[in-house]
């Protein structure tokens, strides 16, 4: 089956980058190893996220033409009620006359959009601690006010957030009780949280190294997928 084949192809992929992000950090004279390091991680992931929203629309019917990867960015633009609030008349004179350069530019890891609508944005991380989530509840946020109707998605290679994120094999994922008060802060958010590896995240155990390497199983891809076609069916 062609899906499959896809999703073997992922797989040697991860066994690839992993195995081989080791040598190349120790090999780049130019960087920092920790630098390499993430950021051969980081690149992975998007690179996997896109090729499993590939493989989720294909299976769906979707047609090639419709679904994109292109990362737009918009700019969020700053609130009046803040201004108003403002107590220095000097201040807000000062915003009010230079209110056009008053923004922040906004965008995610992977935007996937259907017929040139963003409808899924996914963080992509190698793992996440709840600190790093407060981060991604806050852009995802922003991204809302700009794009109302947008999916919000985390996926992750490892889980370092608690609890059982990274217990793939459950029928009930209950999570971590700081990732869920963290959640409930965000009233208008909901956001679907993917694990690819089984086992926490271990500091003293990374997985580029060959002796704490980690398999990246078919299962656990599809259970990505299927996550992925529950969204864009709705765009069919």
């Amino acid at each position: 089956m062609a899906e499959n084949k896809k999703i073997l192809d992922i797989i040697a992929l991860y066994n690839s980058v992993i195995k081989g992000i080791e040598q190349k950090a120790i090999d780049d004279i130019n960087r920092a190893y920790g630098g390499v390091i993430r950021a051969a991680k980081g690149t992975f992931v998007e690179d996997i996220t896109k090729l499993l929203l590939i493989i989720a629309w294909e299976e769906l019917g979707g047609k090639s033409e419709r679904i994109s990867f292109l990362k737009e960015t918009r700019k969020l633009k700053i609130e009046t009620k803040y201004i108003n609030k403002i107590e220095s008349q000097d201040v807000k004179e000062h915003i009010l006359a230079n209110i056009e350069d008053f923004n922040f530019v906004i965008k995610t890891d992977v935007h996937c959009s259907v017929d040139c609508e963003l409808v899924i944005g996914v963080e992509c991380k190698a793992y996440t601690e709840n600190a790093m989530l407060k981060r991604i509840l806050v852009d995802f946020t922003f991204m809302k006010k700009l794009w109302p109707n947008i999916n919000c998605f985390l996926l992750q290679l490892e889980n370092f957030m608690g609890g059982d994120y990274s217990e793939l094999s459950k029928q009930i994922t209950y999570g971590s009780k700081p990732t869920h008060t963290i959640l409930s802060q965000f009233d208008d958010l909901n956001l679907e949280i993917i694990t690819l590896l089984e086992g926490n995240r271990h500091v003293e155990r990374p997985i580029h190294k060959e002796a704490f390497f980690k398999e990246l199983e078919e299962k656990n891809l599809r259970l990505a997928i299927d996550k992925f076609k529950k969204v864009l069916i709705k765009y069919l």
